[in-house]
């Protein structure tokens, strides 16, 4: 590996940025393609780009033959992300089960009596105002969002900050009634009914038939990763 294409490789990562490195197996040639751009020794057809692009979005390396080449794709991906907004009970199951599942988990609360080391131990925490914290957190396509709380006060800008986001995943906990409630006052603020379609609740997770924190967060966890692995992160229904 040349040592620019190396350096370049070394810099995404630690900015975690989603790249593959693409080498052309007969001759050693390498380049690096993104979402939108592509650098380094050789030029790639569009059919070896979109399967590259492809790779990134599913997060899987590959063999491709293309045009008489045989290239190996090979996908850096940060890590998924998961972020919760309420440190409350269905957090402290769904934070560990996320983990284990390979997400990267922050937990979202100003109440400090809620977000403590005790009760979400190894966990990034925050007690920033939710809005404010994940503006800073630069939400991305390999982040999921879930609220928690049922405060509008937290919730309500949480979402909204989520939806401005290219986030894969945005959930919120809250009965029909509740989530009915929670669209009209989105709408109340200007968000238009394309983003809120993207918001899974009345109410979030798939229908396990579960009722205790824990099954609440399995039936959040299973909905997230559906969702993730779904071609075109398509909306699925919330029970």
């Amino acid at each position: 590996m040349k040592r620019a294409i190396l350096d370049r490789l070394v810099a995404d990562r630690a900015a975690d940025r989603p790249v593959a490195l693409a080498t052309d197996l007969e001759s050693g040639l390498q380049s690096l393609i993104y979402e939108g751009d592509t650098h380094g020794d050789f030029v790639l057809d569009s059919d070896i780009l979109a399967t590259a692009r492809q790779a990134l979005r599913d997060d899987r390396s590959a063999i491709v033959e293309a045009a008489g080449r045989r290239i190996f794709l090979q996908v850096h991906n940060p890590a998924l992300r998961l972020i919760l907004v309420g440190a409350v009970h269905i957090a402290q199951a769904l934070a560990p089960m996320a983990r284990l599942a390979g997400y990267a988990v922050t937990v979202i609360d100003p109440r400090r009596s809620f977000a403590t080391e005790a009760r979400f131990p190894d966990m990034a925490l925050l007690t920033d105002w939710p809005d404010e914290a994940m503006e800073r957190l630069a939400l991305d396509g390999r982040t999921a969002v879930v609220t928690l709380t049922h405060d509008p006060k937290l919730d309500d800008p949480a979402l909204q900050a989520a939806l401005r986001s290219p986030a894969f995943y945005i959930g919120a906990l809250g009965s029909r009634k509740t989530h009915a409630a929670r669209l009209e006052r989105l709408r109340a603020a200007g968000v238009g009914d394309t983003d809120l379609a993207r918001i899974h609740g009345g109410p979030v997770g798939l229908p396990l038939g579960g009722r205790s924190p824990a099954e609440i967060a399995l039936s959040v966890l299973a909905q997230i990763t559906t969702v993730l692995h779904r071609a075109g992160s398509t909306q699925g229904h919330a029970a």
